[in-house]
């Protein structure tokens, strides 16, 4: 008899497990979701940029500026899913290093181009002649 009763008891506790919400994994997961998709949007962004500006600068100006925020918010997302503390300090080193050497890298390399003559396109952009038909 003290069998079924122990049984029971267990029955009862495991059903009070699966009621009982692990509120972390929500947030964790929800946390992911949406530092993920904001990061994957600004490197996405960054590229589109990359592709589709004028000049030299402003195409430095995107890739460096998206592509920071997109891998910081990235990184993010992977401390969210990070299981101990010490994936997570790792993490947060990445994240201070990319921080730190993002826009200095970005600074040097513009820097380097000013100096080697490169200008900046000034004025409203121009778009590229394009031949109409004489038709």
């Amino acid at each position: 008899m003290s069998l079924i009763f122990a049984a029971a008891a267990e029955a009862a506790h495991a059903a009070d497990a699966a009621h009982h919400t692990d509120w972390w994994g929500v947030i964790s997961t929800i946390g992911t979701l949406i530092s993920m998709s904001a990061g994957l949007f600004f490197v996405l962004a960054g590229t589109i940029g990359v592709l589709r500006l004028p000049d030299f600068y402003t195409r430095l100006h995107a890739a460096g500026m998206t592509d920071t925020l997109g891998a910081e918010l990235i990184l993010l997302a992977l401390i969210f899913q990070a299981d101990n503390l010490q994936m997570v300090l790792k993490l947060l080193l990445v994240a201070f290093f990319l921080f730190v050497t993002s826009p200095t890298a970005t600074h040097a390399v513009a820097h380097a181009a000013y100096r080697a003559g490169l200008k900046p396109l000034l004025g409203p952009y121009r778009a590229p002649d394009i031949e109409e038909d004489a038709s």
